[in-house]
Order: C-alpha cells, then sequence, then structure tokens
C-alpha cells in the first residue's frame, strides 16, 4: 500500500474506533448514545404500512407491464397484417398506411412511456413522505435515548449494534398505524348510569 493511502484508511479506523467507544462510554454513565444509526430501507420494507405501500406500487407495476405486453402483442400483430398487404396495394397507398402504423407506434410509446414515469414519480414521493412522515418518531426515540446524531447505518464504517434504533422505529411505526380499539362507554365514566339514589316524591 502506497504511504499516501495509508493515512485515510488509518483515519477511518480511528473515526470508527471513536463511534464504538462513545456509546460505550455514554451507556455506562446513563445509558444514552449520542451517535445513533438507521437504516432507512428497513422503515419501508419492515414496516407494515411500508410493506403496504410497496405492495401497492407493485400491483400497479405489474398491470402496467401487462398492458405494456398486450399492446405490444397488439403492434405486432397490426404489423404482420399491413406486411401481408403490402402486395396487394399501390406502393404510395401502402407507403401511407405503414406511415400512420409508425406514427401510431410512436404515439403509444410515448403514451405508455409517460404512465412508467408518473408511477416511478408517484412511488418516490410516496417513500419519501414515508420518512417525512415518520422523523416525528425518530426524533422523539433520539430524545428518549439522548442522542446527539442520527446517521444512515449504510455511511458508517462500523457500529456497536445497541446504537442502531431501526427494529425500535418500526414497532413504533406500526403502533401509531394500528387502529385504535374504541373505548367502551360501560368502562368509562361517560354516559355512565347515576348510582345516586332519587329524591322521593312528596
Amino acid at each position: 500500500m502506497l504511504p499516501g493511502r495509508l493515512i485515510p484508511v488509518a483515519l477511518a479506523i480511528l473515526t470508527a474506533a471513536a463511534l464504538i467507544a462513545a456509546p460505550a462510554r455514554a451507556q455506562q454513565v446513563g445509558g444514552a448514545s449520542p451517535i445513533l444509526t438507521i437504516e432507512p430501507e428497513r422503515l419501508l420494507t419492515d414496516s407494515q404500512r411500508g410493506k403496504e405501500m410497496l405492495a401497492g406500487f407493485e400491483k400497479e407495476t405489474e398491470a402496467l407491464a401487462a398492458e405494456n405486453r398486450r399492446i405490444e402483442a397488439e403492434l405486432v400483430s397490426e404489423e404482420k397484417a399491413l406486411t401481408e398487404l403490402r402486395a396487394s396495394l399501390a406502393p404510395d397507398v401502402f407507403s401511407k398506411r405503414a406511415d400512420a402504423f409508425d406514427t401510431k407506434v410512436q404515439d403509444i410509446r410515448q403514451r405508455q412511456d409517460a404512465k412508467s414515469r408518473d408511477l416511478i414519480a408517484r412511488r418516490d414521493a410516496a417513500r419519501q413522505n414515508f420518512i417525512s412522515d415518520s422523523l416525528p418518531i425518530l426524533a422523539e426515540i433520539v430524545g428518549q435515548r439522548r442522542g446527539l446524531v442520527l446517521m444512515d447505518r449504510a455511511t458508517v464504517f462500523l457500529s456497536a449494534d445497541t446504537v442502531d434504533i431501526t427494529d425500535e422505529a418500526i414497532r413504533r411505526i406500526d403502533a401509531s398505524a394500528a387502529p385504535q380499539q374504541p373505548q367502551d362507554p360501560a368502562n368509562s365514566g361517560e354516559n355512565a348510569p347515576s348510582t345516586s339514589p332519587e329524591t322521593p316524591k312528596p
């Protein structure tokens, strides 16, 4: 290894050691970790809401792919029929029909490409909204752990598992998305029958 390249590697190792040592010292003092990590992609792939969102876009993707295959088969059939008519048509007539067919193919391709771009844009926006909606939960976890920095685990060279909050974040995201059970009026103070004795009538 060249001497000049040894310094960045050594710095990376020292930084990783500091990342591990700092949480360890903090935990010995009060159970806090100043540097926490998370796997953002797992928030999507492992949480119930994320799974449902991704499954919805997967269905749309499959439907669009099926539509493209159907259209392709129709165009292939139409092109074959046009080719078979070539011998029986005047050259100028065939040329006009061929040009019209090419225009039709280009229009369809542009329309289907637009659908694909729209699907990708909506999926990306949904992913961003999901992360944005999760920020209050992440901030709450960081605050409770008295953390100072939350980093993407993929960007960290080395870290201890105890500083990763992904699993806890997923549990809280699922809990926040779970439907609330309606309160039974019979078990609450509201609408409860009065137990005070009736005032006797004179």
